[in-house]
């Protein structure tokens, strides 16, 4: 999902084709922060799904925003850019900013339902 570029309309579709009581759980890459430009706009973060990445909280909204309840993060883990890689793109002071701030790159794996609509008729409903 992460390189995917409208994530609400992903989102909206994943809905749409889960049927009612079904779920979904998918791992992606988030942002808690802002990452420096210098790494968003660089074609091998893009690669490595870093640059792709929306804010934590947007990214939960979205799936709110598209129907779905019961959202939980089932598992998170820091994904460290090894410095390395960060002197490619940033300064010797941009790096120590970037690690000493509160901003972050993140795995993560994200469940979430369908709410059964009230109106389908289900077996246990009786109406069928």
């Amino acid at each position: 999902m992460n390189l995917v570029p409208n994530k609400a309309q992903a989102f909206d579709e994943m809905y749409r084709i889960i049927k009612p009581g079904g779920h979904f759980s998918v791992s992606d890459v988030v942002l808690k922060g802002e990452l420096p430009e210098s790494i968003k706009e660089e074609g091998e973060m893009y690669a490595g799904c870093v640059s792709g990445a929306i804010q934590k909280d947007e990214y939960m909204n979205l799936l709110v925003n598209a129907g779905f309840q019961n959202i939980v993060v089932q598992k998170e883990k820091e994904v460290i850019l090894p410095d390395d890689i960060l002197s490619k793109y940033l300064s010797k002071t941009e790096v120590e900013e970037y690690k000493s701030g509160n901003k972050g790159i993140y795995s993560v794996t994200v469940y979430g339902d369908k709410p059964v609509d009230e109106a389908c008729c289900t077996p246990e409903s009786g109406c069928c």
